[in-house]
């Protein structure tokens, strides 16, 4: 029976409920939403409502019309920052983001003149947040960090950089795609101007699926026009959420199947998802550390962290030990530079990566058993 550890990427398998949502909303209700009044078009809208609601009882935030549905959290995060960044300004930022931060900010760095600030951290991608109030400048127009480094699974100080952003009156955007869903998230107490999510990987749905939850309106400018089912007279996009930042036809099947993820994390909670995810990581390093000529990245402290962890076994490639857990042991594991050389150049690794494994909910203990097994057994034929 295979394995599945790559969470970080997708989780996997998702629950029923979340297929079923999928299935029943494309075989009986299939219709867009805002285009027309007829009863399937209201059951889908109704669809796409409910999930808004229910990510805000998540994400503990009041205003469902200003959750923003997007293909993915790349995209989600590209609309925020191309939204309010504009020619000339700066911008502070973790030292440990993942492309869909780091790529955009770059591109916006060559073509239109921004500053780029990076935060220094240790080697195991802890932030002293303090150290941003030096890098504030009276242009910052925007403060963007990772909840957790999808690499190390370090976990950043959200609600302390949140306050600090606040203080100076900068909007602070959160890339929420390694914690939603398997770490408590609270927008309002958070300090979270910019919330950006994926449902893909521990909201538990579908892939296509991600957003932003937006506390201002105006707050970011629409990167795209087009067809919102209202205000349809107008030759300008509304400049009310959600319709300012949602031009074109949802994915509405996959927001049902999101919409059912979600319901399946609020009725387990995200703290026992959390405490399990925690336990199981404090396990799987306690078994890691034991192996002979494995290096393990990061803080090691499951409490610091979330159910990711980064190792590289001595002389050999990362990339042919998770060839060879896959097609030996059906283990599936992720290897190279995850998306995120920023935090790979941090730790040393920028040239090979790591192989990386990441827990999920329904992941148990004997899961890391036969990794363990398959590691001792592979370095054992070096």
């Amino acid at each position: 029976m295979s394995i599945y550890l790559d969470n970080a990427a997708t989780s996997f398998p998702k629950p029923d409920s979340v297929t079923d949502s999928v299935y029943h909303f494309m075989k009986y209700i299939g219709a867009n939403i805002g285009r027309s009044s007829y009863s399937k078009a209201q059951k889908a809208g109704e669809v796409v409502n409910e999930t808004r609601q229910l990510l805000c009882q998540l994400f503990n935030y009041c205003n469902p019309d200003h959750v923003v549905f997007t293909s993915n959290v790349t995209e989600a995060i590209n609309l925020a920052i191309r939204g309010i960044v504009s020619k000339g300004g700066h911008v502070i930022t973790s030292g440990l983001e993942h492309n869909a931060v780091w790529r955009c900010l770059k591109m916006l760095e060559r073509d239109h003149d921004i500053q780029i600030s990076t935060v220094p951290c240790d080697r195991n991608g802890i932030t002293e947040p303090e150290k941003i109030n030096e890098l504030i400048q009276p242009d910052t127009q925007l403060i963007v960090f990772t909840h957790a480094s999808n690499v190390l699974g370090t976990l950043q100080p959200i609600r302390t950089i949140g306050a600090i952003a606040s203080q100076h009156h900068i909007p602070f955007l959160v890339d929420s795609a390694q914690t939603a869903g398997a770490y408590p998230i609270d927008i309002r107490a958070d300090n979270i101007d910019i919330l950006a999510f994926t449902g893909h990987k521990s909201l538990l749905g579908p892939t296509g699926t991600g957003g932003l939850i937006v506390k201002s309106e105006g707050l970011i400018r629409p990167q795209k026009a087009g067809g919102t089912g209202r205000d349809s007279i107008s030759p300008y996009q509304p400049e009310y959420l959600p319709d300012s930042l949602e031009a074109g036809t949802l994915n509405v099947s996959g927001i049902a199947g999101l919409g059912a993820g979600v319901k399946f994390i609020l009725n387990k909670t995200v703290e026992a998802i959390r405490n399990k995810e925690q336990s199981l990581t404090d396990y799987a390093l306690n078994q890691l550390q034991r192996i002979e000529n494995l290096t393990i990245y990061g803080p090691c402290n499951p409490e610091k962290m979330v159910g990711v962890i980064s190792f590289n076994v001595n002389c050999v490639a990362a990339v042919e030990i998770a060839y060879v857990l896959d097609e030996v042991y059906e283990i599936m594991v992720r290897a190279g530079l995850h998306c995120a050389p920023t935090a790979h150049r941090l730790i040393g690794t920028e040239s090979d990566g790591t192989v990386r494994v990441s827990f999920g909910y329904f992941n148990q203990k004997e899961d890391v058993d036969l990794l363990v097994f398959a590691l001792r057994e592979i370095i054992s034929k070096i």
